[in-house]
């Protein structure tokens, strides 16, 4: 699945709150946002659409009621996901040498891979 820069930005926010949000506190939390606040509505809709968030009920705006979208996938997910949308499939160890190189990694990380690495046996 493809999501645009913009919708992007919006992923990053859900992942960040890890809860159902409307489009008022969406459009609060999107600090360092690169499109117009008038804009939201087209972009979860397209959202909607690809199936990257889904409604998570409605909550009471003044008079009326809103929707609430939650994220349909983690961060974690969507990443791998992208990786299948290339014809060079990368090798999982020359990948984690590349990642590790980028962004580093902490004690609690290993741990948590090798676990998961024990687990996979």
């Amino acid at each position: 699945m493809y999501l645009t820069k913009n919708e992007i930005e919006i992923m990053d926010v859900l992942w960040r709150e890890s809860r159902a949000l409307s489009r008022g506190e969406i459009l609060s939390l999107s600090t360092d946002k690169t499109w117009m606040d008038s804009s939201v509505h087209i972009l979860l809709n397209s959202m909607l659409k690809k199936g990257a968030i889904r409604e998570a009920g409605f909550v009471k705006c003044g008079k009326t009621c809103g929707r609430v979208y939650e994220a349909a996938f983690s961060c974690e997910e969507y990443h791998v996901s992208t990786l299948d949308s290339t014809v060079c499939v990368p090798d999982p160890v020359k990948l984690m040498k590349a990642y590790i190189a980028a962004r580093g990694l902490s004690s609690e990380a290993k741990a948590g891979i090798r676990e998961e690495l024990d687990k996979a046996e």
